[in-house]
């Protein structure tokens, strides 16, 4: 019932704004009636509640029944949009004005009434009145009939078939008739006018019945949400650790095919044992979305909403930092990494034990060594700074994991996957443990990348790993990394048109080749075909 009554409510604050600048029209003063109506049964379905708040809500609510009884009793039922078009303003409340309508209203019944007086009284059958912008209105009497016309007639224009007259009635109507129009606008302004006076004296009124429907609203909101969406009321408490069971990211769980369920996650930062989480795993697998719901979590919990988790213990947080996604000023000089780093460094100058923060992929945007330097020092100055924020570190830079065993409050997740055959598989859940791949060629193999490309890219991978794994004593990686592919031959430069689809076409010839043409009926044929032409789309 509250919902069904906030969607007819309109925007009373905005109205309300509109009055004392005197650019609120008719049909938005009827909207506040309408929406003062429905305050009305807000007020008394949350004053009939048990509970304390919306109770409050309630009695704060300020009915204006005098408002909207002078509003329905002087607005017509469907006014304009615009005073100036007239009929705004009820019947019934002014006599004058009921008069000039009542007047404008008959003046066709009226002209058609002196027409056939003049017509008895004179006697001529084919007389007629009309109206023009030069002489009003006249008579017009043709020459077989200009005999009858009466001496106190006042003759106007003369045509070729007849003629034309005035006469000083006739004179009087139209004097009346034309000024009706006008003086009907200016007493319908009159009387808007009055009206808005009386409404600036409701202002206070009807902005705090505003600002307590949309209380209302966010209210309905978060509990309408909460049903709908499983959510759960979250623990909020003065200390620091934050611990989040079966959390899910509200957005995209609503986005997923009705099929694919949301894999959730749980979370668990405590500034005593478990401060920072470097989080590692495949390109796609998630883990974007785990910093993301995390501060959702945090978010909703401190807006007073249920949150996407089946329970959540959210400690009071000052500020929620994140370093997410790639950004550039390139107009004021900024390359992306240089936006990061300004970033990075607003975050760690404003830390303070209550912050949450977040950073995904710090480094990214320089060399490698230079990037997991950057990222290193970063992971050791949060731990070591006093305030010890909860932290979450989503990276690429698989030597970040070797922090867990140099700094105690360090740990290690990764987000799991599974690999079939030349497939990978993400399975989104958070275990524990770093991971050593992060899988980006499977990435662009899915992204549609030539296969020559990608085996060119395998071969490349498996070169460096091998260099990696045979460094001797002394011998700095970089430097064996960087004599590996110099040595490395020359790939093949010139790449087949269809290399992008000869895992099809091989499928496609194994499929024919087991095929035994002698036995195969037509329709099985025509069966064939369509398999064979659903693989090359």
């Amino acid at each position: 019932q509250v919902i069904t009554a906030l969607r007819q409510t309109g925007d009373l604050e905005r109205l309300a704004s509109r009055i004392p600048l005197r650019k609120i029209n008719p049909r938005e003063v009827m909207q506040v009636a309408k929406g003062l109506r429905q305050i009305q049964l807000i007020k008394a379905i949350c004053s009939a509640t048990t509970d304390e708040y919306l109770q409050r809500i309630g009695d704060g609510m300020n009915d204006c029944s005098k408002l909207v009884a002078a509003i329905e009793q002087t607005i017509a039922e469907n006014p304009p949009v615009n005073l100036n078009k007239g009929g705004a303003i009820a019947g019934g409340i002014h006599a004058e004005l009921d008069e000039l309508r009542q007047l404008s209203s008959d003046s066709k019944g009226y002209l058609q009434s002196l027409q056939q007086r003049e017509a008895l009284a004179t006697g001529i059958n084919s007389l007629k009145i009309s109206f023009n912008n030069v002489f009003g209105y006249y008579l017009e009497v043709t020459h077989s009939h200009k005999e009858k016309v009466p001496d106190s007639w006042i003759r106007k224009q003369t045509l070729v078939n007849a003629e034309r007259y005035i006469t000083p009635e006739l004179k009087i109507y139209e004097e009346k008739i034309l000024g009706a129009e006008e003086r009907l606008l200016e007493l319908e302004q009159q009387v808007f006018d009055g009206l808005l006076a009386e409404l600036e004296d409701y202002l206070l009124p009807l902005q705090a019945n505003g600002n307590l429907a949309a209380i209302a609203d966010c209210l309905c909101c978060f509990a309408e949400n909460a049903i709908r969406y499983h959510y759960h009321k979250p623990l909020l408490h003065d200390g620091y650790a934050l611990t989040a069971k079966a959390c899910r990211h509200p957005v995209i769980e609503r986005l997923l095919p009705a099929d694919a369920p949301y894999v959730s996650n749980d979370i668990m930062l405590d500034p005593a044992t478990e401060q920072i989480i470097i989080l590692t795993g495949p390109n796609m697998s998630g883990k974007s979305a785990l910093l993301r719901q995390t501060a959702m979590v945090t978010l909703m919990a401190h807006m007073g909403s249920f949150v996407a988790a089946d329970e959540a213990s959210i400690p009071l947080t000052d500020r929620i930092f994140t370093r997410v996604g790639a950004s550039d000023n390139l107009a004021g000089g900024e390359s992306t990494f240089m936006v990061e780093m300004n970033e990075t460094a607003s975050i760690i100058n404003n830390l303070s034990e209550r912050s949450l923060v977040l950073l995904d992929e710090i480094g990214r945007g320089t060399s490698t060594y230079d990037g997991i330097s950057i990222a290193w020092s970063i992971v050791e100055f949060l731990h070591q700074s006093a305030f010890a924020p909860k932290t979450l570190f989503a990276t690429h830079y698989h030597e970040l994991n070797e922090l867990e065993e140099k700094c105690e409050r360090v740990r290690n997740y990764h987000i799991t996957n599974r690999e079939a055959g030349n497939k990978i598989i993400f399975l989104r859940k958070l275990a524990r443990g770093g991971s050593m791949h992060s899988f980006g060629i499977h990435v662009a193999k899915m992204a549609g990348m030539p296969a020559s490309l990608i085996a060119r890219s395998n071969e490349i991978l498996q070169a460096l790993e091998a260099s990696r794994n045979s460094v001797a004593d002394g011998e700095k990686q970089g430097d064996t990394a960087q004599q590996t592919l110099r040595h490395m031959p020359a790939g093949q430069v010139q790449l087949s048109i269809f290399d992008a689809h000869s895992e099809v076409f091989d499928d496609i010839r194994r499929t024919l080749e087991a095929i035994d043409i002698n036995r195969l009926t037509p329709v099985e044929a025509l069966m064939k075909l369509n398999e064979i032409k659903q693989k090359v789309k």
